[in-house]
């Protein structure tokens, strides 16, 4: 990865070789290295400041709400009474200040494991950072995945905001983390991971529904499209220990007034419904692996 004239170019051996992506960059407002990986913060000229880790794009002041409010709806809504629920990543707050929008939640634990990008984002995303202004919220700085291990059965709903699978973020791709985040999960409990790109990333998604569905009961895909992150879109691996559940119909369907209540702009309840419906070329893939009975673990 490098970083030249203003733009960041990535490596051949990572991941996505052969696709590229630009944005025009007006100012670089933060550049620096962590502990775990190198934060860029920069103002574009269509997108507004934008949050970029080891190279890729991670959230935008303008399409940010595509992201946040999926990721944090589609669990939300299709569980029946949330109180508890855990992050895991989302250091810009984003997923937090849509989590505390439900009335029924009564506390959300954060987990980054980078401090670093807490403070930088409350600094340039402030609109995203307000999410750690809630008094619901108790932050930990630190690893999620030992977190969890050492609350068994607490939460309600789970929802794991990481970046991709290399650097910090692999191990929460792996089959090991979906063990523990049933552990980790009331009865009937929800989790929701951020589930990578159809058009790019098809192979590792059959392989991650392949073995959460040897895990748990239920589990489901959803996307939608996404102008800023890698391939235009982004999925979303929803997991239940309910047997029962069907994530396509939300146990809350959100009215006109709840939606400008909310102040949403791309999650309403017709887009749930929808974000289940899968192009051909992945129901293929991906329908075999959802629907088959599930094996022993």
């Amino acid at each position: 990865m490098s970083y030249i004239d203003g733009k960041w170019f990535r490596e051949e051996n990572e991941m996505w070789a052969g696709y590229g992506q630009a944005l025009e960059i007006e100012e670089v407002l933060y550049e620096g290295k962590s502990q775990y990986q190198q934060i860029l913060v920069f103002k574009s000229k269509m997108f507004g400041n934008v949050l970029a880790l080891d190279g890729v794009i991670q959230c935008t002041e303008k399409d940010e709400c595509v992201y946040q409010e999926m990721i944090v709806h589609l669990p939300l809504n299709c569980h029946p009474n949330p109180k508890k629920v855990l992050v895991i990543g989302g250091g810009d707050g984003g997923v937090v200040r849509e989590v505390v929008k439900h009335d029924s939640v009564e506390s959300v634990v954060l987990c980054e494991i980078d401090e670093k990008v807490v403070e930088v984002s409350k600094k340039f995303l402030p609109h995203m950072a307000e999410g750690f202004d809630s008094p619901k919220l108790t932050l930990f700085i630190g690893d999620g995945i030992e977190f969890m291990k050492k609350h068994k059965h607490e939460f309600d709903v789970i929802i794991t905001d990481s970046s991709d699978p290399i650097g910090p973020a692999e191990g929460l791709f792996q089959r090991p983390y979906y063990i523990n985040m049933k552990e980790a999960l009331s009865d009937n409990g929800i989790v929701c991971c951020q589930g990578e790109n159809l058009w790019l990333d098809l192979p590792l998604i059959e392989q991650i529904l392949t073995f959460a569905k040897e895990v748990f009961p239920k589990i489901g895909y959803a996307y939608s499209s996404m102008p800023t992150y890698i391939g235009g879109q982004i999925g979303y691996i929803l997991c239940s220990k309910d047997e029962n559940m069907k994530f396509q119909e939300p146990v809350r369907c959100l009215t006109e007034a709840d939606v400008e209540l909310q102040k949403l702009q791309y999650y309403n309840t017709d887009v749930h419904r929808a974000s289940f419906v899968l192009p051909q070329f992945a129901r293929k893939v991906l329908e075999p692996v959802i629907e088959t009975e599930r094996k022993d673990t």
